[in-house]
Formats: structure tokens, sequence, C-alpha cells
């Protein structure tokens, strides 16, 4: 395309996109935080399930790195009364968490006495 149709083009993406994530807001099954985006389709699945869809969506189930992603999060938890998934797994050692890849994990925010095991950290 030449320069000023590729820039028309280009502007017509951004516009669309626009409108789709103002929709998807409105709906509350987008937000974002650190230039990520997190979504959710409100719909309650069991573990695997979520993972296949979110790896279908082109994405990961979500693993908080930051205070803001964390509340990126509870946004989801607090909009659906629900709990939500987290790229996170218990280790070889009981009580000590992981990334789903095995990597240590960079942030953690806890509620008192957790990580139990339990599904209440």
């Amino acid at each position: 395309l030449a320069g000023s149709e590729n820039g028309d083009v280009i502007r017509q993406l951004e516009y669309r996109i626009s409108r789709l994530e103002g929709v998807l807001r409105l709906n509350k099954m987008i937000t974002e935080s650190g230039g990520k985006i997190f979504a959710t389709n409100g719909k309650r699945a069991d573990f695997d399930v979520t993972q296949e869809k979110c790896r279908e969506a082109g994405g990961s189930i979500a693993t908080p790195r930051s205070p803001g992603e964390n509340d990126a999060i509870l946004y989801f938890v607090k909009s659906f009364n629900t709990y939500a998934y987290l790229g996170i797994k218990q280790s070889l050692i009981p009580g000590k968490f992981q990334l789903l890849d095995g990597a240590k994990l960079s942030y953690t925010n806890w509620y008192l006495n957790e990580p139990s095991g339990k599904g209440e950290e």
C-alpha cells in the first residue's frame, strides 16, 4: 500500500480496536495494567479448561507480577463475585509456590498465614 493508504488502514484498525475494547470494558470483560490486557469470558470452568481457553485466545492464565496486575485480577473477582485461577502452582516443597513453568515467583500478595494450598491464598 502507498504511504497514505497504509496510514488510513492503520487509523481504521485503531478505531475498530478502540470500539471493540470499549464494548468489552462496558461488559466488564477486559481491563488493563502495566501494558497488559486482562480478559475473561465470565464463565466458570476448571483449571485445565481455563488454561486451554487462555491459550486459544493467544494468552495465558493471569499471573500477577505487580500490585496493579493483582488489582486487575481482583477487578474480575469482584465484578463476577467469584474466584480466579492464577498461573501459579504449588512446588514439590509443601507451602512453596512457583509459576506454572517452574520459575520462582517475583511478586506475592498472600493473605496472612498463606499460602496454605487450601484455596484461600
